[in-house]
């Protein structure tokens, strides 16, 4: 069975013309869900292992489709994405071991901001 981060970028990317608009659409999608258990933390905490598991698994396809040998990417972004990947998985483990609704603004803040850098270059 796939992930469904990896199921959401198949169907948007029959829908979406350019790769980078798909990957800020899906950056800002996983932001959202995050930003919602911060917002309503009492209430919505129970759904942040969730929100840490779609972004996660966002993550995971972009370092992986960034970092092969293939993929033409300079090689200063590719570290540039690997680096990003480390934080967010270290990030995301920090807060699953100690559920905290200020540890997961870092989380939504990159997203939002790679994919604003995302639409600004496509």
């Amino acid at each position: 069975m796939q992930n469904s981060a990896a199921q959401l970028y198949a169907r948007t990317a029959q829908k979406t013309s350019k790769p980078r608009d798909l990957e800020a659409d899906l950056l800002i999608k996983a932001a959202a869900k995050l930003q919602s258990v911060c917002d309503d933390w009492t209430n919505r905490s129970p759904e942040l292992d969730a929100a840490l598991l779609y972004n996660r698994r966002l993550w995971t396809l972009f370092v992986t489709s960034a970092t092969r040998p293939e993929n033409p990417l300079p090689l200063q972004i590719k570290e540039n994405i690997a680096n990003l990947s480390l934080f967010i998985f270290n990030q995301t483990l920090k807060i699953q071991t100690n559920p905290s609704p200020d540890k997961v603004p870092s989380l939504i803040s990159i997203n939002k901001e790679v994919a604003a850098g995302l639409r600004a270059s496509s």
